[in-house]
């Protein structure tokens, strides 16, 4: 067994990112993941239940929901195994978010007597009350997403199709494709990549390579080593880890079996082909032989009528012998 805990697991992620201290760990992970665009000091984690507003509406639980000390909000999710619409969620997620953040106009007019017969006026302008902080939108994703470029990383912006100005920059949505990060630990120059190789593979680790040296991955084998763990915590990541795998044997045995359909379905194909090639060939090789007849008969003077009478050929073939 593993002496770090799997991040592709509920409970194993929110034990790596989601308790007061992994909070620098995580800001380490989205410094670098915004590299050159938001450098974040501090953050704040909010309540991750979204309540509905009626019992109609769709609530959310976010694996990880936060506020950085400059206003902006940040959603993080992990996501182990596909599932349908994966995308259409990830979009409800942020678009929530985003939805939040605009307060009722209604809650921000002056309060005037009740006799008054003066118009109430908003305290703010018009525009300003939709102003939104920037709502980053991180997706970890253990599989690949058929509706994704085939790469590690996709980011998306909301931009003009033509020229790929972005017109909004405040909803951005970043998707990592694990499946597709395929760098070995001598590849890996950057924090950046260093701390993808150890989210991919910590889970088959017994100690840290010696070439994870920073302070931060000391951090990381502290926060992730299963024997820390509380007894409530063991015995929850046990049972989500169990379930890990029995989810990777489903997905095994469906994967063997999708390949042995194909498999038996290109046999039945080819072995099709190879009938029907030796069908046409032998048809082929027929006609030629009955052309060759057709041809001694015609040099012989026999009539066409008769040639076709014994060859089975058209007229027009024998015309133009």
């Amino acid at each position: 067994m593993s002496k770090y805990v799997n991040p592709f697991t509920d409970i194993g992620f929110k034990i790596i990112f989601g308790q007061p201290a992994s909070k620098n760990l995580l800001i380490t992970l989205l410094n670098e993941l915004l590299t050159g665009e938001h450098h974040i000091t501090e953050l704040t984690f909010l309540d991750k239940e979204d309540h509905a507003d009626n019992v109609s509406d769709k609530g959310i639980i976010y694996d990880l929901y936060c506020r950085t000390a400059s206003g902006e909000y940040i959603i993080v999710e992990m996501q182990n195994r596909w599932h349908s619409n994966f995308l259409d969620r990830t979009l409800y997620y942020v678009c929530r978010a985003v939805s939040r953040q605009i307060e009722s106009p209604s809650s921000k007019e002056v309060p005037v007597p009740e006799d008054s017969m003066t118009a109430r006026e908003p305290l703010v302008a018009y525009g300003k009350q939709y102003r939104l902080p920037t709502i980053y939108g991180i997706f970890l994703m253990n599989f690949k997403e058929e509706n994704l470029e085939a790469k590690f990383r996709t980011d998306t912006v909301l931009s003009d199709r033509d020229t790929g100005k972005i017109v909004n920059p405040h909803l951005r949505q970043i998707y990592l494709q694990f499946p597709y990060f395929i760098k070995d630990l001598s590849d890996c120059h950057t924090l950046y990549d260093k701390l993808i190789y150890a989210l991919k593979n910590m889970s088959n680790w017994n100690r840290m390579p010696d070439a994870l040296k920073e302070q931060v991955f000391e951090h990381l084998a502290r926060l992730a080593a299963v024997a820390d763990l509380s007894e409530e915590n063991r015995i929850a990541y046990d049972k989500a880890l169990d379930r890990y795998r029995v989810n990777q044997i489903v997905e095994e045995d469906e994967r063997r079996k999708n390949e042995e359909m194909r498999r038996k379905a290109a046999e039945e194909g080819m072995k099709e082909g190879m009938k029907k090639g030796r069908k046409e060939g032998m048809e082929k090789g027929e006609q030629k032989k009955q052309i060759e007849i057709a041809r001694k008969m015609r040099k012989d003077g026999i009539s066409i009528d008769m040639i076709i009478k014994y060859t089975g050929l058209q007229s027009s073939d024998i015309e133009n012998l």
